[in-house]
């Protein structure tokens, strides 16, 4: 009796082993990792990309998406002596412009852009093309998409965004940003994630070419993973939040905006090595260096660039340097001292991150950003110095007396030329000849 107990329970064990290792069945198809056909596919990894941030957040009055002047206003109010933008665009090339109450110095009235309008979008994209700037990851802030309003602002944005990366061929991937979220928003970000994957065939290699891809599978960036500043989320939120995203199967792969100073666990880090074991289930890290030199400390702070990239490796992580031309957010804080926080130096403090970033190893850059003109770090065209409105007892930065309004394009693009391959470059930064 006892050995027919055995052999009968010595059976049902060999049985269950066997199921457990098959490469077909149940079992096997949620382990078996995906494999996606990359036919079509402009951009197969993040290597060698200069990209930036595009915020896309801006809204107009009379632009349809009902939002009145979002992301201008300061208090409810879009006027001098009330306005959120430290920047003013140059807005010459815009098919469509909305005209606000602030005046220039000669009375004309100073108008502003949305990208509600396809046509912005699109003028944005030619720019990329006509600068060598290979595309952006298209922010998408959690707390605006709460709301039904914010939603259908950011789809519309990102549907104009496709469409215009498909025209000139820029690469586009999605970056959620979790500033502002809770525990809870994890769960909406996985469902927004699927809508948008149906909305916009976001995987399908002819209705979006340039869809980002890498380690073989479409790319998305999520922002703002450790930091120190009291966040109402946690780093095990995200790793649960990563799993699901990823799956058994590996759906994705996933990009992480962390503080700067990750590694060692300091100053804008959380201390925990959680950290670190969520960014070794990720596939590519970008650190968040927007305030934490100027052109000075630079050089000291960022000696950490080539030690980042060396753990990086070594644990099979990529690594993106993030590089800004600058900032300023005197009116965003009420505070004219902020005014030129962090100057541009006429482009040599951007090229000098640049630069170091490409001496240090670096295979790609994320540009902070392409139309942030909150705090200043905008590389698109915005008015000179010399031409921005009149805001009062306030006012508005601008481009550096000498430059031309697309200045900052064309540099970025120079960079990007650089990571492309292209020689002829260093330490010294470019001389425009035109």
């Amino acid at each position: 009796m006892k050995i027919k107990l055995f052999t009968t329970l010595f059976l049902v064990l060999v049985i269950s082993m066997n199921c457990q290792s098959q490469p077909t069945g149940t079992v096997g198809k949620q382990m078996e990792q995906i494999k996606y056909n990359e036919s079509g596919c402009l951009f197969t990894t993040y290597k060698g990309l200069v990209m930036a941030g595009y915020q896309g957040w801006f809204t107009a009055e009379g632009d349809g998406s009902g939002r009145g002047w979002h992301h201008y206003q300061k208090g409810e109010k879009f006027e001098p002596g009330f306005a959120s933008v430290d920047f003013w665009p140059d807005v010459r090339e815009y098919e469509r412009t909305y005209k606000t109450t602030f005046k220039y110095a000669d009375g004309n009235t100073a108008n502003v852009f949305s990208p509600y309008d396809e046509s912005t979008v699109d003028l944005h994209f030619k720019w990329m093309k006509e600068h060598d700037i290979d595309g952006v990851y298209m922010q998408r802030f959690v707390s605006e998409i709460k709301s039904e309003r914010g939603k259908n602002h950011f789809n519309k944005v990102l549907a104009n965004a496709l469409k215009a990366a498909k025209k000139y061929g820029r690469a586009i991937s999605i970056m959620y940003d979790l500033s502002g979220s809770v525990s809870a928003d994890m769960d909406l970000i996985t469902q927004d994630w699927e809508q948008l994957q149906t909305v916009f065939k976001l995987f399908d290699n002819k209705e979006n070419p340039t869809y980002l891809r890498h380690n073989g599978r479409p790319l998305l960036a999520i922002w703002g993973v450790g930091f120190n500043d009291s966040r109402k989320y946690t780093i095990g939120d995200i790793q649960s939040l990563v799993g699901k995203l990823k799956g058994s199967n590996g759906k994705i792969s996933i990009l992480l905006g962390v503080p700067y100073y990750w590694r060692s666990l300091s100053k804008d880090t959380e201390n925990s090595t959680l950290l670190h074991t969520l960014i070794k289930s990720a596939d590519i890290i970008m650190p968040w260096a927007v305030g934490r030199y100027n052109s000075d400390s630079y050089k000291t702070v960022a000696a950490n660039l080539s030690e980042d990239i060396a753990w990086c490796k070594k644990n099979n992580i990529g690594y993106i340097p993030l590089v800004f031309p600058g900032f300023s957010w005197g009116n965003l804080k009420n505070d004219k001292t902020l005014y030129n926080q962090i100057p541009r130096a006429k482009g040599d403090f951007l090229w000098k991150q640049i630069a170091g970033a490409k001496m240090a190893g670096a295979e790609a850059l994320y540009v902070a950003m392409f139309d942030e003109i909150d705090e200043g770090t905008a590389i698109f065209k915005t008015k000179n110095e010399k031409d921005v409105p009149l805001n009062g007892d306030g006012k508005f930065v601008g481009i550096e007396t000498g430059l031309s309004t697309d200045y900052y394009l064309w540099l970025t693009g120079q960079g990007a030329k650089w990571f492309h391959g292209n020689k002829g470059f260093n330490a010294k930064k470019p001389v425009r000849q035109n």
